[in-house]
């Protein structure tokens, strides 16, 4: 009896251990979208070691795939890992907190259409008297009013989201400007944008003085004090220390050296860059990017989100939908004298009605075959200009000289056409600026494109002899590539495994339906050899055999 109670005892230990360890260490149920949530797309999750592999996939993968970047440590070696999945998937595995999901990134696609953002940061200690609240806050008011001027746009401090990561020693924020119907271009033309309105704030290293036509810069003037006045007016220089030079010296900082600096950082505007998620903080620091005091962005979530969702995925850079009516706006570089910045609903005017007249897009064979349909059957046409919404893997073309509308069977008088390409389901078709056209959102047949340009066909291999692998709780393994049907190892990205990607969801079958088709197949043949075994003649059943069963079953539900 005594060693009974002893055994007891023990085992209701162990179950509160483990009871304990799973409480501190929760299994994680996998991404099921069909069980749940029928509007959630399929799983695809794929981690990569390089960045251009993760960029591959995404082009090829014909579910709405995205790539983050995971900042994690393997083997004591602190890694940079590409991740290719769905934004709603992401989401699932991100809200839970879990730790190999802790310090993340969003990689922003070259050349794709974003929003206008911001990378704030100074140094506390060297900038004792800077309040870095109202200097985001003269920030916001202070773009809003530019992009008022340059583009026409109005917006408030209503669409800025407002993200704060600050410590001790570092101010740092991140601007997210959601404008209503309008976005950038890409990132370079962002970074174009902010350089150009804040010329005035940077050296001036090319000038014969130290200062421009212009006058000296906010900096260079902050060092010189009231005797740049003096001096620029000795270049015959026509700008003083105006009010709007003393709003820019509000964006002046010092580094950890005393130099002078913007506190904006201008070097996040380059192609496929890295900037880190809302609630992820960097590798080694507790500081994560969350909703700021100061906030103002409106964050009522459409239906089907949660306010954490919501504001997740309106801090992404690209993830930005096509419209007809969106504004793309763009801006040259600063050091291009000969074009100032342009807006139009599609873009910046690029000149030229053939092939070399514009800067081909990311997808040159693509490029060919427009430019092909704009200049058939005697068509005089050309491509005015390219934009790419990673969101919907689009690219949209604007033509010039080709007005052929589908719609109405013959050519517009004076409008355009777009010819918009669908890289998920390779199929293009056409839309209209003709206002009749587009209040009745016509859209054309989807036609095919041809295989040579399809994108499974464009991008080649990758030579990749291991990849990386993570299940539902976060455990990351290194592993090599194996191919799904013979099980051996295959270098490169393979077109098996892009496959499951590609795969419609209506032709895939997660594990419950999978456990439930084996279920009922059992239940089925149990049933067959039953009645087989009852009856080797494959007669009728007896009358006997079947009363037998009535009785019986009445029986048990008397009991």
């Amino acid at each position: 009896m005594i060693r009974m109670k002893r055994t007891w005892v023990e085992k209701c230990k162990q179950i509160e251990e483990l009871a304990s360890h799973y409480k501190s260490r929760p299994l994680s149920s996998p991404y099921r979208p069909r069980l749940s949530k029928p509007w959630q797309p399929s799983s695809v999750w794929r981690l990569f070691h390089r960045q251009a592999a993760a960029l591959q996939l995404a082009k090829t993968c014909k579910e709405d795939v995205h790539i983050f970047a995971l900042e994690t440590v393997l083997d004591d070696v602190g890694r940079r890992l590409y991740l290719v999945t769905t934004y709603t998937e992401f989401w699932f595995y991100y809200n839970k907190n879990s730790q190999t999901l802790a310090h993340c990134y969003e990689v922003i696609p070259a050349d794709t259409v974003c929003k206008l953002y911001f990378d704030l940061e100074f140094c506390k200690p060297a900038n004792p008297g800077a309040d870095g609240r109202k200097m985001v806050a003269l920030l916001i008011e202070f773009f809003i009013r530019k992009l008022q001027e340059r583009y026409g746009l109005t917006c408030s401090a209503d669409c800025v989201l407002n993200l704060d990561s600050s410590t001790n020693e570092k101010f740092s924020r991140h601007l997210i400007f959601l404008l209503p119907n309008a976005a950038f271009k890409d990132n370079i033309h962002v970074g174009n944008f902010i350089k150009t309105v804040l010329q005035p704030l940077l050296p001036q290293s090319n000038s014969k003085c130290t200062h421009t036509d212009l006058g000296p810069s906010v900096m260079e003037a902050a060092e010189l004090g009231d005797d740049a006045v003096k001096s620029c007016k000795a270049c015959n220089s026509s700008m003083n220390m105006t009010e709007e030079y003393c709003e820019l010296s509000s964006f002046i900082v010092k580094d950890k050296n005393g130099r002078r600096q913007p506190f904006i950082d201008l070097g996040v505007y380059t192609k496929n860059r890295n900037f880190r998620l809302y609630k992820s903080s960097k590798l080694g620091k507790d500081a994560v990017l969350a909703l700021a005091e100061d906030n103002k962005f409106s964050c009522r979530p459409p239906k089907h989100l949660s306010v954490e969702e919501h504001i997740f995925l309106s801090s992404l850079i690209s993830n930005v939908r096509f419209t007809d009516s969106l504004k793309i706006l763009s801006c040259a570089s600063p050091s291009d004298r000969n074009e100032s910045s342009r807006v139009s609903s599609g873009g910046s005017l690029i000149s030229g009605s053939v092939m070399n007249g514009y800067q081909v897009s990311p997808y040159p064979e693509i490029d060919q075959f427009i430019w092909s349909l704009v200049t058939r059957e005697g068509f005089q046409g050309g491509i005015r200009q390219w934009n790419y919404f990673a969101l919907e893997e689009l690219l949209v073309y604007d033509t010039t000289n080709y007005r052929w509308c589908e719609n109405i069977g013959r050519a517009h008088k004076s409008n355009n056409v777009m010819l918009l390409v669908d890289l998920k389901r390779d199929v293009w078709y056409q839309k209209c600026h003709d206002p009749i056209c587009r209040a009745q959102n016509f859209k054309s047949d989807c036609y095919p494109l041809p295989p040579e340009v399809c994108l499974p066909s464009i991008f080649k291999e990758e030579d990749e002899d291991w990849c990386f692998t993570m299940d539902e709780n976060g455990n990351i393994k290194r592993t090599q590539q194996l191919d799904i049907h013979t099980k051996e190892h295959v270098p490169g990205v393979s077109k098996e495994l892009i496959g499951i990607c590609e795969t419609d969801w209506d032709d895939c079958m997660d594990d419950a339906c999978m456990l439930e088709a084996a279920e009922d197949a059992e239940l089925a043949d149990i049933a067959d050899h039953s009645v087989a075994e009852w009856n080797p003649g494959h007669a009728d059943i007896p009358d006997e055999l079947l009363l037998e069963a009535i009785d019986n079953h009445d029986t048990s539900v008397e009991q």
